[in-house]
């Protein structure tokens, strides 16, 4: 597939304000043309001067003109960037939009082997970069080449040779422009990648730094950090010398004009075949070809810097997206089936293969097995964040990707060691499950899972804000926090993914009381390495290396599953240990 220029995609990506560019560029353009009549104003004055005229009004008609001319450029250059601003914040907005509204509908993993610096400088930084390009370079650079252009046209009328005097100062200049521009997309390539790998060594420091102090590790990473972050002002440095020559060249040699239009005009004014007036409009109207064209190269950058951008938002938002029906379809029970299912995260790595299990509507399925079997990624492919590459996982009778990503999340309430939780009151995140729920039905489903009594003994109650992934709450409370938003949702399925792990033993037999209430009547899925909460499950599922080894109930796997029972013997004697 042909690789689309960057100003085209941009041009598509805000389709909604081409309106509002078009008429900031039409606008800059009239800006240029009456940006001209100082220019001829000043001509005139000295031409009539010259020629010994001493009419005041002359003069003040002359003068009247060059402030019309300068009061209506600044009038249509302002109203240009005005309009142009408008509608660019618009478009920005707009991709940020269609970013986050594509990251839900993208494989979980997809979203997880991004780092949160780098999804941040994406969303924030790379897509901010692109306003001086839809604000500035449209109308700006448009209006910059326009008059120039319009200029030398118009010299071209007068007196051809005069014309092309004033265009040999131009191409020596961009000889040394081009000597810059030539590797710029390729460094600021390289420029964007130093930054993602300080802004991920920043998150990962301020992520980290309880590990850091914990470790007596703080010389260490902060070693990493300033490392990064040097490295980053370095490479900037050594980038901008690369540049300062040919670019302090550039801006010595174009503006240069009256080198050649001097002795030029001099000379074929000496011989007769250039009148004074002619001779002195050139002059005048010279001074103003380079600095609209010097202003306009500014934008070389912005271009260079636009492909990279571009190319790095579109990666998000072309991503492969799971691909799932539209139509609402009708579930035949919430019984749950996979068939000779094969999956990876990585096209190297292969976690799950041909895996088969069915678990029946209402029912209560355990799945066990040692760290990195697969137990988590089965229950994932379940809740629909992924796709089975090979084999199918049916729902209610029918493939899962054939039901809308919208309805399968609606029916899986998914709850694992690691919920997240946002940076707002408790309400708000239990309100999430459901976001149509009243305060009553929050406090409610907070009281059935026993977190009601610790939220109201908060500062603020249930308008106590959780902090940063709910920093300001100990482990246990976030679970029970995420329980709550579990049963608000009151989905038919529930996946509860170690969602013990962080209880401490007295709060154990609540949070297990209020599991008790979020899974009553529903098909269930556990997963636990604590074999003593799930032996009285319908079915225990074995899982071994991406395999399921076997199934069936505790008593029967402790005769029939080696793996299972020397597991069990495992915990027994753990829990003996712990009591002795």
């Amino acid at each position: 597939m042909k690789k689309q220029h960057p100003l085209l995609r941009i041009w598509e990506l805000g389709k909604t304000e081409h309106g509002g560019l078009i008429r900031a560029i039409i606008s800059a353009l009239l800006g240029v043309m009456f940006g001209m009549l100082p220019y001829f104003a000043a001509a005139q004055i000295i031409i009539h001067m010259l020629n010994g005229e001493r009419e005041l009004p002359l003069y003040l008609s002359w003068f009247g003109i060059a402030l019309l001319g300068y009061l209506l450029r600044t009038l249509l250059y302002n109203l240009a960037l005005s309009m142009s601003h408008k509608a660019t914040f618009s478009i920005l907005k707009t991709i940020r939009q269609r970013i986050l509204e594509k990251l839900p509908r993208l494989p979980l993993g997809t979203v997880t082997d991004m780092s949160s610096g780098k999804m941040k400088q994406i969303i924030v930084d790379q897509v901010d970069g692109m306003e001086t390009t839809l604000a500035h370079l449209l109308p700006e650079m448009t209006a910059n080449i326009a008059g120039p252009v319009l200029i030398l046209l118009y010299l071209f009328v007068l007196d051809w040779r005069m014309a092309l005097l004033s265009l040999v100062s131009l191409p020596v200049g961009m000889v040394f422009m081009m000597s810059v521009m030539g590797s710029y997309g390729k460094d600021y390539e390289g420029a964007v990648a130093t930054t993602q790998a300080m802004n991920e060594t920043i998150v990962e420091y301020i992520g980290g730094i309880e590990v850091i102090k914990a470790f007596n590790q703080g010389k260490n990473s902060y070693a990493k950090f300033t490392d990064r972050v040097k490295a980053n002002a370095s490479y900037y440095c050594n980038w901008m010398k690369k540049c300062q020559f040919g670019m302090s060249m550039t801006y010595a040699i174009m503006p240069a004009t009256l080198i050649t239009i001097l002795p030029g005009g001099w000379l074929l004014y000496n011989g007769g075949s250039l009148s004074v007036e002619t001779f002195i409009t050139t002059i005048i109207l010279s001074l103003g070809i380079a600095g609209p064209l010097l202003a306009a190269m500014n934008f070389v950058d912005t271009l260079a810097q636009v492909g990279t951008t571009v190319e790095t938002v579109d990666a998000l938002l072309m991503a492969a997206e799971q691909q799932h029906g539209e139509k609402t379809v009708a579930l035949r029970g919430t019984d749950i089936e996979l068939s000779h299912v094969s999956f990876g995260y990585h096209e190297e790595r292969s976690v799950l293969h041909d895996v088969s299990l069915s678990i029946p509507a209402g029912s209560t399925t355990a799945l066990v097995g040692p760290s990195g079997s697969g137990k988590s990624t089965i229950a994932k492919l379940i809740a629909g964040f992924w796709d089975a590459e090979e084999g199918a996982v049916f729902m209610g009778g029918v493939d899962e990707k054939e039901i809308p990503l919208k309805q399968l999340y609606d029916q899986v309430a998914f709850v694992s060691q690691d919920n997240y939780l946002f940076d707002e009151s408790v309400r708000e995140n239990i309100r999430m499950g459901k976001p149509s729920a009243t305060d009553k039905e929050v406090e409610a489903a907070a009281w059935a899972a026993g977190c009601d009594s610790f939220i109201r003994g908060l500062e603020a109650g249930y308008d106590t804000k959780v902090g940063a992934g709910g920093a300001h709450l100990s482990g246990g409370e976030r679970q029970r926090i995420a329980i709550a938003r579990a049963m608000l949702k009151d989905a038919p399925i529930v996946i509860l993914d170690e969602a013990t792990a962080y209880i401490d033993p007295e709060n154990e037999a609540v949070i297990q009381k209020a599991i008790g209430k979020l899974v009553r009547g529903k098909t269930v899925i556990v997963i636990a390495h604590r074999l003593s909460t799930i032996r009285d499950a319908d079915q225990i599922a074995v899982v071994a290396d991406g395999r399921i080894e076997a199934v069936g109930t505790h008593d029967k796997l402790r005769k029939s599953s080696p793996l299972y029972e020397s597991m069990w013997q495992a915990h027994i004697g753990a829990k003996d240990g712990d009591v002795a």
